[in-house]
Formats: C-alpha cells, structure tokens, sequence
C-alpha cells in the first residue's frame, strides 16, 4: 500500500491544521494506522494510531486533548486533526500503515508516506 500525508503548513502557537493521508495499492482497511512525528535531531516518535477494527483511536499522552484522529474507510483516508499546537510540536509528521498490531513504535509499522513538515511559531 502507498501513503500520502499532506495538510502541513506553518501555524501559530495555539492554532490548528489538520493533516491527511490517503492511501492506494492495497485494501486499507487491513491495516492500522498510525501518525508519527520526527523533530530535527530528534528520534521518530509516535503521535496517534488508529485501528479499523472497533474504530479504536489512541494517543501519545503529550497530545492527548489536543489532536483526534479519524479514519473514512470509502476515502481511504485518515486523518489527525491538531488543536492547540505547541512550538515543541514542529516536526516532520508521517503516517504509516501497519499489517498487524497496532502501531506505537515506528519499527511496528510496515508501509510510510513521505512526510509532511508542521511548523509552530512561538
């Protein structure tokens, strides 16, 4: 399966972006899926995963309030809104896609989209 994340974009402290990633080549609803991000110098760290099975959502505890993911299976789509984003919050943000388990660490995920890069001014 192919992923591709978009809706990054530079925002304020305190503002919102919503980020999305559509995925092709393959039966979405197999997989769960996962937001990670990756500060510079940073370690890939996992932000919220998704699972199709019981629509279960779960977070990293740094955003748990503040971001809510969300999936479409007939858009192949899951998306990961971002509410009261914090300068700690900028980052490269990937979704990843993961054929068994649900994903909290970057090496249980199986399939990447590229990134794309959410920047929070102070």
């Amino acid at each position: 399966v192919q992923l591709q994340a978009s809706g990054g974009g530079l925002v304020q402290t305190g503002g919102s972006l919503r980020l999305s990633c559509t995925a092709s080549g393959g039966t979405f609803s197999r997989y769960n899926l996962g937001w990670f991000r990756q500060a510079p110098g940073k370690e890939r760290e996992f932000v919220a995963g998704f699972g199709w099975n019981g629509v279960t959502t779960y977070y990293a505890e740094s955003v748990k309030g503040r971001f809510t993911i969300s999936g479409d299976n007939a858009e192949n789509t899951v998306s990961l809104q971002m509410n009261g984003l914090k300068p700690e919050g900028t980052a490269v943000y990937y979704c990843a896609a993961a054929d068994r388990g649900r994903p909290r660490r970057p090496d249980e995920c199986d399939f990447w989209g590229q990134g794309t890069l959410v920047t929070v001014s102070s």
